[in-house]
């Protein structure tokens, strides 16, 4: 079972990261880890903090020469900023902001000072969990599962890739957009959008669609709702900040419809089971289907604003304004790499669970012998039979 912890302030040393379970002789390299990270900071929309940032990771345990070892792996970010806060003196933060953790978390742990709340809840955990997942996309390349993240909606403007061009090529399209959305046209209005906020003094929300392919059927359950793979990834997706809402597949529109105009129907393709469509994004009674998985996520403005907003001081007990600290606009474009790595965190959990195996080579074996929904793998007695039970 994989297990991961991640532990660090926003303005403190460093970011630290432990992740067990991982089987041994898989290739995980610094410089795929990296590439999440020099993702996820991303300049359009960002706040200044990416200026002085950039993000590498140490690798401490669990990795030796480029193969895992089968042993726990520790990860380290070092925050540059860490230096400008060292010797500084910190002026009291005594005001919460609106839809941050702000209020809640200082009520919850009874603290003195709002900063110590914000330290930890800031989105800047989520470098640690980019690198740890990372991880994880790394091995499923492995059994050629490949996972792709795109921005599929900024404020009101909304893109859906319907592209057939391959999940590598979307990539390459998302990585070289400045908002990480693989349309040129989408992405112009999405980059003026941001800048409208920006000059209006105010933040923006959005949509990110993630996209794996190669994911083998039958993984997750239907047993155990605790052991539903679509429900664990609506989790894993929910726990990263601002996210408010995750969709499955076209979940949203498909609540709309009949059943006949939404369900993916099968068909036969050379005796391989195959759907006509995939608007249940991959998963059937909790588990995978063969298709793409698909789960779309939904992220609010960023609670920081350059315009004040009515709060609390909680030091004085008096209503007043929120005081604005440095934050971004967007942050959307680049939390990409974010929920790719979250959905690979889930994904090669659920396919260890179903492979077993303390190793590639025993992992490996046990991958080729998952269903592939071919009729020849079904055994059905077709006879009549009685549902006894012994009561």
């Amino acid at each position: 079972m994989i297990r991961f912890l991640t532990a660090g302030e926003s303005h403190g040393p460093e970011l630290t990261g432990i992740i067990e379970g991982l089987p041994s002789g898989f290739l995980v390299t610094k410089e795929y880890i990296d590439s999440f990270l020099q993702r996820r900071q991303k300049s359009l929309g960002s706040g200044g903090r990416m200026n002085i940032e950039s993000d590498q990771v140490e690798i401490s345990s669990g990795i030796i020469n480029n193969l895992t070892t089968g042993g726990p792996i520790t990860l380290k970010i070092k925050n540059n900023d860490w230096k400008n806060w060292k010797d500084k003196d910190i002026d009291p933060y005594v005001v919460p902001r609106p839809g941050h953790a702000d209020l809640v978390g200082t009520a919850k742990y009874d603290a003195k000072d709002i900063r110590l709340i914000l330290e930890r809840s800031s989105a800047r955990e989520t470098a640690m969990r980019c690198a740890i997942g990372a991880i994880a996309a790394q091995i499923l390349e492995n059994f050629d599962i490949h996972i792709c993240g795109y921005v599929s909606g900024i404020g009101l403007l909304e893109y859906s890739y319907k592209g057939t061009d391959g999940i590598k090529n979307l990539q390459n399209k998302v990585t070289e957009s400045s908002v990480s959305c693989p349309d040129d046209k989408i992405s112009k209005e999405m980059e003026n959008e941001i800048k409208l906020a920006r000059k209006k003094k105010d933040t923006l929300g959005g949509s990110i669609t993630t996209i794996a392919t190669g994911v083998p059927p039958t993984l997750g359950s239907f047993v155990h709702w605790d052991r539903k793979l679509d429900a664990n990834m609506a989790r894993i997706f929910m726990s990263i900040q601002s996210v408010k809402a995750v969709e499955i597949g076209n979940g949203i529109e498909v609540s709309k419809n009949y059943g006949t105009e939404v369900q993916d129907q099968y068909f036969l393709d050379q005796e391989n089971i195959k759907k006509e469509s995939n608007n249940l994004g991959g998963f059937e009674g909790g588990m995978t289907n063969g298709e793409d998985i698909v789960v779309k996520a939904y992220l609010k403005p960023i609670s920081t604003t350059l315009t004040p907003i009515k709060s609390i001081d909680l030091s004085t007990k008096n209503e007043t304004e929120t005081v604005y600290e440095r934050s971004d606009t967007c942050a959307v474009p680049r939390a990409v790499p974010i929920f790719e790595s979250a959905m690979a965190l889930e994904i090669l959990k659920n396919l260890l669970i179903k492979t077993g195996g303390d190793s590639k080579k025993e992992i490996t074996k046990n991958f080729e012998n998952i269903s592939k929904l071919h009729l020849d793998e079904f055994d059905l007695d077709n006879k009549t039979w009685n549902m006894k039970y012994e009561i």
